[in-house]
């Protein structure tokens, strides 16, 4: 049972759509692919909280109808997606890692489960979340070494996704909770910029931060995910009005030569040695095809960020779980108790020097970009660590406190253990964002053969 971080396209979302829709594989026989992985590798990767075998088998069943009936719903049509479980699902449990909540069935899908059924996908189930979103580690183990994090707090998704049990997952991030798993599991992850996905139907953490976003196994497969649930949601007072683009569409088109911001500094002091190395030997693959390379610094040093960024989370999570806390301290596990009790003791105006910082910051970092498309630095500062931790978010913080967009690609393996590269857009320039991406995958790609 091994693992590729280049999948063959009958194991992408867009090499099945177009199995699909060209009727050389049935949705039936695509589900049943993933659950044959599901029964192969849940056993040890534990990615999966609730199942809903019978219910993705109807609607596999009900896809293969449709398309036979001239129904294609596009790019989604029957591909089995799993959902992260701090995200409702209509009557399933949303346990968010609580024992307490394991038994709270949704009444109504949140708004991105809406929006991938709407695009033609069987909502296959509810995958891992460390608890509440935050620290603790999770049951889910590292599909690459058993005995690593797959990181958090998107666990489940990444692992499953990296699996080959669903074909792409929906994750949270609020630190570096996409990010980060998607990185150490081998696959790649967005997250888009805060408000362009509705959060309405997900357990919030810290809503300023909160962002929903794709995991998948390459670009083009999180352009598919995130064309389908991104865009303005009347029902989520946090979502952004600023048209999405289709990101799908542009990736068909000829892609530009890109200017490439390498950022310098604490991503290179922090970074571990093989993190450093696989990092300098992408952008220097990515300059020889013709990548325009420059330096590039945050405006202020990243342990600033870092402790901002601590702040928000920590007042904005106890303003949701002071209560609860106090109700059911034992349903608490370590590092999300922590978190909360230092949020209780953050006064108010410090929170306010926070979140004031927070917006100048977000437009003071366009000067970091010069005139680069994106700014680019390691996924996280080294491969997954031991299962005792989800792995350091240090270089993902930033980008969701200020709620830039981001996307991880994987570059090479260190002992067999997957590393990451993330590109960082500005706000609301997904499309950019994307087809750089893009390029750079395949550059790199091309570049291992």
């Amino acid at each position: 049972m091994s693992l590729n971080l280049f999948p063959a396209p009958h194991e992408t979302i867009h090499g099945v759509a177009q199995d699909i829709a060209s009727k050389r594989r049935s949705c039936v026989d695509v589900l049943e692919q993933c659950l044959a992985k599901i029964d192969e590798w849940e056993p040890r990767a534990r990615a999966w909280v609730s199942l809903d075998r019978d219910g993705a088998r109807k609607t596999a069943e009900e896809r293969d109808r449709e398309l036979a009936g001239g129904k294609h719903y596009g790019p989604l049509h029957g591909i089995p997606i799993g959902i992260k479980d701090i995200i409702d699902i209509a009557g399933l449990p949303t346990a968010c890692g609580s024992a307490l909540m394991a038994k709270t069935v949704a009444v109504k899908d949140a708004a991105v489960v809406t929006r991938l059924r709407e695009a033609g996908a069987i909502i296959l189930g509810k995958t891992v979340t460390t608890q509440f979103a935050s620290f603790d580690p999770p049951v889910t183990r590292n599909p690459w070494n058993l005995d690593r994090t797959p990181g958090g707090s998107s666990s489940g998704s990444a692992a499953a996704t990296a699996t080959g049990m669903c074909l792409g997952a929906i994750g949270s991030q609020t630190g570096g909770s996409i990010t980060r798993p998607a990185s150490f599991c081998g696959v790649a992850g967005c997250k888009p910029t805060w408000g362009r996905v509705s959060t309405r139907g997900v357990f919030p953490l810290a809503p300023s931060m909160d962002h929903v976003g794709p995991i998948a196994r390459n670009v083009r497969d999180m352009a598919i995910l995130l064309d389908a649930i991104a865009g303005f949601d009347s029902g989520d007072l946090l979502s952004s009005n600023v048209p999405a683009p289709k990101l799908y569409a542009m990736l068909e088109q000829p892609a530009s030569i890109p200017r490439l911001g390498i950022l310098r500094g604490d991503f290179e002091d922090r970074a571990e040695p093989a993190t450093r190395d696989a990092t300098r030997t992408a952008v220097a693959a990515l300059k020889a095809a013709g990548a325009h390379v420059t330096d590039a610094r945050l405006p202020i040093p990243l342990d600033e960020i870092l402790k901002r960024h601590r702040i928000v989370m920590a007042t904005e999570s106890a303003s949701f779980h002071e209560e609860r806390l106090r109700q059911h301290p034992d349903d608490y596990s370590p590092h999300i108790r922590t978190l909360v009790e230092e949020g209780l003791n953050v006064s108010a105006a410090e929170y306010i020097r926070c979140r004031r910082h927070q917006t100048q910051l977000s437009h003071d970092i366009s000067v970091a970009f010069g005139d680069c498309d994106v700014l680019v630095c390691p996924s996280t500062v080294g491969p997954a660590p031991e299962a005792s931790s989800t792995g350091n978010p240090s270089f993902n913080s930033p980008w969701s406190y200020t709620g830039l967009p981001t996307i991880t690609i994987p570059i090479a393996l260190d002992g067999g253990l997957p590393l990451g590269l993330q590109f960082i857009a500005h706000r609301f320039d997904e499309g950019v964002l994307f087809r750089v991406a893009a390029w750079c995958e395949a550059t790199l790609r091309n570049d291992r053969k």
